[in-house]
Parts: C-alpha cells; structure tokens; sequence
C-alpha cells in the first residue's frame, strides 16, 4: 500500500482500514514481498538468504533479533558507509529510541518513505474518534506537541526523537488545513527547542482560546501533568499576558514571539479575570475542566508504565472526562489504532495495522513475572514465531518487526495480549515493557542497568566501612516530576545500624547522584534537559526492614526457597511496610550529565 492510499482520510481512511484488516494475510504476505524485493541484496540479508526473494526461506533462514545484533550495521551507515547494508533505499534519519544498557540513545534507521506511513495512521484517527464524539470540527484541539534538540551521526545523518522527525516534516508543516488538525498552539510554539518558552506559550494559546478547545491533550499523560503543574507555577504571568496584550520578555525565542504577537493584539481583561479566578480556588481538582469546559475529552497514551498517571489526571480534570488513547507506535514502527477510543483505559485494545510492517509474535507463558524475566539475549528458533492471523485470542506474546528501512525479525521488547479481532486482523492489550523495572516519563530502566548504577553507588560507602545488604526500588509518581526512589538498608561492617546517620548526608547525597551519572541517556536527558523526572532519592530502612519484606511476601503465598527480593515494588503493602521502616531521605544535590 501506498502512494495516495497512504493519504486517505474520513471516509476513505475508513474504508481502507476495513480493506486491510479483511485482509490482513494477503496484505502482510505482500507488505513482506514487498520488503524483500527491496532489500534483498542487502549485505544483512545476503548472510543469511543470498539475494532471495522467497517468503518462506526468509521464515526459515533469517533470525530473531535484538539491537546489539543490529547495531554494528547501524553504526557503519551513522560513520558514513551506505545505507545498502541494510535497506535497498537511503537511511534519510535515525530516529532515538530508548536508552541501551551502554547508556547511549538506541538509533533505529529511517527512509523517507517511513513518514508516509506514520501520516496514514495519523489520517485514520479522526474518522475513528467522530464515529463515537460528534461536533468536533466546531472548535479547536490543545494538544501540547513538542519537539528535541536534534544530534547527527559523524556522517551528518539527522538523529532525532520519531516526533521531532514528525513535526519538522512537510507532512506536518505543510498539512491541509481542516476542521479536525485546527490547533490552538502555533507551529511556531512547537517547534521551539526550549521546552519552558514552548510550553508557556502553548499553554498562553490554549487559555487565550479556552471556550474554543474540545479536546486537549499530550504524547504522553506525564506531560500533560507536567503542564498542568507548569500552569500551576506561571498562571499569573500567563494572565498578566492576556490581561495586557503583551507577551512576557522571557520569551525571547523569534517564531514564538512573532505567533504569540499575532494572538495576543489586544488586550483582555475580562478572560484574564476569569482564568484567575479559576486560578486562584485552593484546590485545582477539575481545574482542566474548569478552565476548558468545552473539553469532551483527553488525549494521551495511559497505557503501560503511563497507566500510574490515571488517578492525577482523574483528579485534575474530571471522572466522567474520557481519556482517550488511539494509537500504538514506536520508533522502530508504528503499529496500530485503537477503534473503541472511549473505552476504559484499562480495556485499550490496539488493531495492528497490516501495512504498517511485516510482524510476528513470540508465544508467552501466561505468567506477569515471566514477562518481567525475558532474556532478549536468549535464541528464538525461527519455527517458534506466530504469523499475524494465526495468534489466539487470551494468549500472550512478544512483538516481533520487519520494516522496509532495515530491522528484520527484530524483537521490540513490547508483551501483548490478544483480546480479539475485527475482521481478520487481531487486537492487542498492551501489557508490559520487557524487563522494564522503573518509567516515569520516556525512560526505560531495566534491572540490569539499575544493578550497574547502585555497584558504583555503593562504592561510596566503602570509606565507612559500611555495605549495602539489600534494596529496591520505586517509581513514585505522586508529584509532578515522578522520581525514581531507590531504598537501601545498610550495616557497618563490625554492627548493624539503624540508620545512616554515621555517615554524612553528603555521601548519601553523592550516592544518588552516582546512580544518576549511570543511568542511560533517556533518563538523563528527562532529568536534565526535559525536567520531565525529579531528583533520585535514597531512602534508607531500618535494620532488619527485608526480612520482614519477606515475611510479608511468603504470607501472601512467596516460595521461601524461591524468594528473591523484588528489585521494583508494585504492592501497596509492601511500600507501606517499606516506608514505615525508613530513618533518613536523601536526594541528588544536582543534575547528571548529558550532552545533547
């Protein structure tokens, strides 16, 4: 599929959504041919199919993957070698996933032909949701869009988040104006490198038109509770904006200035006295709501790690408010819409898209904790991979891709479970990152990487002859930013002590910030760039505060011969017991290194 199919929208976009997923074996047999003829005389694939073009031997023969096998081939196109080495076509981007154990940004390649089809998915969201919302084309949507400073490869290939590339493309900028993409913030606000300038006038745009807005939104739930907790620090001066028509001198950025000129030509004073006062209430509970009360709904992703932003975003706009997820996507691929965009967000079931990409599935077993134990660096037999259509539904698996710009059978770390089909295609509920312990924002951090960071940590205690026994971890998303809390219990080496009070608070300090400097890219660009994740903090128990964690683990039905200390924490039980125990908190005293 492609060419104009790729630009249908409304009742065409529909239509062919039908068309596909009627179809889904025909359309993934093809969409695979297709990749094959391609980049069949790639070097990757010549190892393993010699310029075959034959679906069966490419099942048969080429193998399960993960990003340390790709990788190398991605660094020599990044270093200046031809994009031949894996895709028939130019690698014109490479877009920054998550953080590698190595603690650099992983980058997935990229052709131009990539962002047509992230514009179809795009395309099928509105057509989608006006089947279950009526009148939306009557107002404006808030949707807080940003984009990130951009890095390039030593080559000079642009590298850069799957969004920033979105945004800064023609099929953003140059997109038909109509009733459904009217947005309340200029182009000029998201395409603003500074995060602060953009996000205050973003959020200006959004009061200056807030009888105007039905439906707002963000990527992600936790950037839309960071503006909620941004508005909650710049309301006055947001108010002092509209009150007097002049844009505030600390935005300096031109094309920020210039839009926000545009919008504010006169003064208001009675809008700013209404913000204000909405403003001003003691408690922000249904502020959203208050200050938008046309919204009919929330846009944002609310499902996996996203899932602990509910009850906030609950709290600050309104029980009966929708929150609305409507698409699944990653850097690597994007993969499908949700076509019951007012359910639950605990019911979200994506339909995978069959033209979006050649997937297959590694069958799981029914078991949470496995999921958090897969070994990425364990073999997958070839025969063992489930086409699309032939999945079962309740079953759960691990999302396997192939694209066109390069990444065959590569594992994408996502375990789905099957909740149904529409047509021939099947429905997925996403269920967890592999062996992802903490998330607050974009970052991934698994146990490995957490293990790594606290060995160097700990080292800091040597001098004091005192060790770490035992800890956990937890992310704690009650505040805006979220932080990762890391709990320690620590004996001297000759006794035990309670707490660490023989040991300077500024060594705990500089324990957490350790642990920070090594933690990957992801989450040190969020803490120190995007300000999307607060300080580390260090909570150090109480002698003896794992046993009873145990305990309290073998009543609830724990093997004592099996138990191993949960390196996260998920039970309400278990954090109380933890937090009742805890002597001293310690935070980083600064940010950790990152270099853009």
């Amino acid at each position: 599929m492609d060419g104009k199919k790729l630009e249908y929208k409304g009742v065409e976009a529909l239509k062919e959504l039908e068309k596909l997923t009627t179809k889904a074996d025909e359309v993934q047999e093809d969409i695979l041919k297709k990749i094959l003829a391609q980049n069949g005389e790639t070097d990757y694939l010549n190892k393993y199919i010699v310029g075959s073009k034959n679906v069966s031997q490419f099942k048969r023969c080429v193998p399960v993957i993960t990003y340390k096998d790709i990788r190398p081939y991605i660094v020599r196109i990044a270093n200046g070698e031809d994009s031949s080495l894996i895709t028939g076509h130019p690698i014109t981007e490479m877009l920054c996933s998550s953080g590698t154990s190595a603690g650099e940004p992983k980058l997935m390649p990229s052709i131009a032909q990539d962002l047509d089809r992230r514009t179809f998915l795009y395309n099928l969201i509105m057509p989608i949701i006006n089947q279950y919302v009526s009148g939306l084309g009557d107002g404006k949507a808030m949707f807080l869009n940003f984009v990130k400073a951009e890095m390039s490869t030593p080559c000079g290939i642009p590298a850069r988040t799957v969004l920033t590339s979105y945004y800064k493309s023609r099929h953003f900028k140059c997109r038909a104006r109509d009733l459904y993409n009217d947005f309340t913030s200029p182009d000029q606000a998201i395409l603003c490198y500074d995060s602060n300038q953009s996000m205050y006038c973003q959020l200006l745009a959004g009061l200056i038109n807030r009888h105007k807005v039905l439906r707002l939104g963000a990527v992600f739930a936790s950037a839309l509770l960071r503006a909620i907790s941004f508005l909650e620090r710049n309301w006055h001066n947001l108010c002092d904006d509209i009150r007097t028509g002049n844009l505030s001198a600390s935005i300096n950025d031109p094309g920020c200035r210039s839009a926000m000129s545009i919008m504010l030509s006169s003064p208001d004073p009675n809008l700013a006295d209404e913000i204000e006062e909405i403003c001003r209430c003691p408690s922000w509970k249904g502020i959203v709501c208050h200050l938008w009360p046309n919204a009919k709904y929330i846009e944002a992703v609310v499902t996996g790690s996203m899932s602990q932003y509910i009850p906030a975003l609950k709290y600050y706009s309104d029980e009966n408010l929708p929150l609305v997820c409507t698409m699944y996507a990653s850097s690597e691929c994007y993969f499908g819409v949700n076509l019951k965009p007012l359910c639950d967000p605990s019911e979200v079931s994506f339909t995978l898209l069959p033209n979006m990409g050649f997937f297959e599935f590694i069958p799981l077993e029914d078991n949470r904790t496995s999921f958090m134990d897969l070994d990425e660096d364990e073999e997958v037999p070839q025969s063992q991979l489930v086409d699309l259509v032939h999945v079962k539904v309740g079953c759960y698996y691990e999302l396997v891709v192939t694209t066109f710009s390069g990444l065959y059978r590569y594992r994408i770390g996502d375990v789905l479970q099957v909740t149904g089909f529409h047509n021939q295609t099947p429905q997925f509920r996403f269920i967890c990152r592999r062996n992802v312990l903490l998330s607050i924002d974009n970052d991934k951090t698994n146990e490995e990487d957490l293990h790594k960071s606290i060995t160097v940590a700990k080292k800091l205690l040597d001098p004091y002859n005192a060790l770490l026994v035992e800890y956990t971890s937890y992310a704690d998303t009650s505040s805006v930013p979220g932080h990762y809390v890391i709990y320690w219990e620590i004996i001297h080496s000759t006794s035990v002590i309670d707490n660490a009070i023989s040991i300077d608070a500024k060594v705990l300090q500089e324990c957490c910030i350790a642990m920070e400097e090594e933690l990957d890219y992801i989450y040190r660009r969020c803490r120190t760039n995007d300000k999307s994740i607060g300080p580390l903090e260090i909570r150090v128990v109480k002698q003896g505060t794992f046993d009873s964690l145990m305990d309290l683990f073998i009543t609830q039905g724990a093997s004592i011969n099996q138990y191993k200390t949960p390196r996260c924490i998920k039970s309400k039980a278990a954090l109380k017991l933890l937090n009742n125990n805890v002597s001293e908190c310690y935070f980083s005293p600064r940010d950790p290194a990152w270099i853009a």
